[in-house]
């Protein structure tokens, strides 16, 4: 048997055990894992094709998941068309990317329900974003940024920064940047261009102090936290103790004194709040495809109603004429304007503001809609309200 079609009889294996769990399991990627870590003839080239055939498969479902079972040779010469041109994907590509390329309306590998949601996405480049390898932007935590650069250089890899944010860049194909002497001196953190934006366009004042009410680990806590600069202060909140415990980690290697966790915000007002509230995580759908057919309209709508929860109660910690910032990377309208409509409809003391900058996005119900295409980021939402 061939190598490549050893490669093919090993991925449909994984792909049965998976495919029960293709339309039940969000955290999909970490079944993957323990499968491709399970099997300890793997070496990392095997683990790289493996998960791009999984992700392939996953961003393409409709168009895979019928053949898997009863053509596996057209299963094998699409996910070879449509997989990504990599080292480890190279001889299952020479061996099955047979006959003319894979076509067809990409708008079939997305949730026709979500059309309602987001209809921008199901057309143009927005569509064609869809379906494009997210890059890996991260953000500098140095005025220095040769002293990262010259670093990248030294190993070989691409990279290119934002036009308009200088501590933003995006690194090209597959690198590990932990392993990288400016992440552990944390001079740079990962964090999607995206996510960057959310802050940046309406940045905090230095010396201001803020909650930041939903923190998880952290990616804008510290870029909070640069902003406010040593006299300034940043509250990170979670009901997750691990996050916030990684949270620690994460500030004192950036070292940044300037941010402490709590159990409980203080009953005081604060210049800002930051409320980044759970979601569907539709706005990352290029990037974490399985999301596309795990996300259901009923899930939907339960986190619209703890969004609008979450900002209600979180809004008592602004001060007279403070902030109230609400983010998610959904693109779902009900989870973006419909909780800033219902927000504000209970609470007449609030005022959408418009965003400082827009970076040439539209905006909805007030806010600022950051989709994939237009920056090649994660698909975000952002508000800015004012308390009179």
């Amino acid at each position: 048997m061939s190598v490549a079609a050893n490669q093919l009889r090993t991925f449909l294996r994984i792909a049965a055990e998976l495919s029960p769990h293709w339309r039940r399991d969000p955290a999909l990627p970490a079944r993957l894992k323990a499968i491709l870590a399970a099997h300890k003839d793997f070496g990392s080239r095997d683990r790289r094709l493996y998960r791009e055939l999984s992700f392939t498969a996953w961003r393409y479902l409709p168009w895979i998941e019928p053949l898997l079972e009863n053509d596996s040779a057209e299963a094998a010469r699409r996910l070879a068309w449509l997989c990504a041109d990599l080292p480890a994907t190279k001889l299952f590509r020479a061996a099955f990317a047979t006959g003319a390329p894979i076509s067809g309306d990409p708008a079939e590998c997305l949730p026709g329900w979500f059309r309602g949601h987001c209809p921008e996405i199901f057309a143009g480049e927005e569509l064609a974003a869809q379906f494009r390898r997210a890059p890996l932007w991260l953000r500098l935590q140095t005025t220095d940024a040769r002293r990262v650069s010259a670093e990248w250089e030294k190993l070989g890899w691409a990279w290119r920064h934002s036009l308009f944010l200088p501590q933003a860049f995006a690194l090209a194909g597959e690198v590990d940047i932990t392993r990288t002497r400016a992440w552990e001196t944390g001079l740079v953190e990962v964090q999607d261009l995206g996510s960057q934006l959310v802050l940046e366009s309406g940045p905090a004042a230095v010396g201001e102090r803020w909650l930041d009410a939903c923190a998880g680990a952290g990616g804008k806590t510290l870029q909070l936290a640069r902003m406010l600069g040593a006299n300034g202060r940043v509250d990170a909140h979670d009901i997750r103790p691990a996050a916030l415990a990684e949270l620690r980690t994460r500030a004192a290697r950036a070292r940044l004194p300037n941010v402490r966790t709590v159990e409980r915000p203080d009953a005081a007002g604060y210049d800002g709040v930051l409320v980044d509230a759970p979601c569907s995580g539709s706005g990352t759908w290029r990037r974490a495809p399985h999301l596309k057919w795990t996300t259901t309209p009923e899930q939907i709508e339960a986190e619209a109603a703890r969004q609008t929860e979450l900002l209600a109660r979180f809004s008592a910690n602004v001060r007279p004429g403070g902030r109230l910032v609400y983010a998610t990377c959904s693109l779902s309208r009900r989870e973006n304007a419909g909780v800033i409509a219902a927000f504000q409809a209970a609470h007449r003391d609030f005022q959408v503001e418009t965003a400082a900058r827009d970076f040439g996005y539209t905006t909805d119900g007030g806010g600022l809609v950051i989709r994939p295409a237009l920056h090649d980021t994660d698909g975000f939402f952002v508000a800015h309200l004012r308390r009179r």
